[in-house]
């Protein structure tokens, strides 16, 4: 047996060790997924599930998609736990009027207020929401304001590009999803159970 690997796994062993018993403390953190690649919302439908598994409600938020039917909501739809609001208009490119857009912005974020004030609820999602940030069709000190307001205890996942200097400092977690190569640019259209 190799006794330098065995030393060097014996360290890295130790030092797991006392980080895992440094972190005593148990909050609702806020998790947020941003960049320009492929499975921000993907990774989010990963926490639901987890939390599903521990007996958890979940708020699910889905801004931008609008009542495009994916396999995340086909599923959820039918999962008991899980309320799940589509923000009423599709992609701001497809509806082409600002004032409708924010509008149905205004009323998921509503929806989405209300998930934040429910102690009940122990992850809420909020798929998109940076591009509503982006976009000025939601205020983001409202934002700010529900997450810092939100139950002690319940967890948020914010997913979208572009995230705001301001989401990113009141997240405890930022993961950044980059973009390498996408079958879309090779004129592959999104395919049912990997892109819907």
């Amino acid at each position: 047996m190799d006794n330098s690997y065995k030393k060097r796994m014996q360290r890295k062993k130790e030092y797991i060790d006392s980080r895992i018993d440094a972190a005593n403390i148990d909050k609702g953190i806020i998790v947020l997924l941003t960049g320009n690649g492929k499975g921000k919302s993907s990774s989010a439908m990963g926490m639901i599930c987890r939390s599903l598994a521990y007996d958890m409600k979940v708020g699910v938020v889905r801004f931008l998609k609008g009542e495009q039917a994916s396999g995340e909501d086909i599923f959820l739809k039918n999962q008991k736990g899980v309320s799940i609001f589509l923000m009423k208009a599709g992609f701001t490119w497809d509806t082409q009027n600002k004032q409708l857009d924010m509008e149905k912005a205004l009323e998921a974020w509503v929806e989405a207020k209300n998930f934040l004030n429910d102690p009940e609820i122990g992850l809420v999602v909020l798929d998109e929401i940076t591009y509503m940030v982006s976009y000025n069709y939601i205020d983001e000190k409202s934002i700010i304001k529900a997450l810092s307001g939100r139950p002690k205890n319940q967890h948020v996942v914010i997913t979208g590009r572009a995230a705001s200097k301001n989401l990113i400092e009141i997240a405890d977690t930022v993961s950044e999803v980059k973009n390498i190569k996408h079958a879309f640019s090779e004129n592959i259209r999104a395919q049912q159970g990997i892109d819907l």
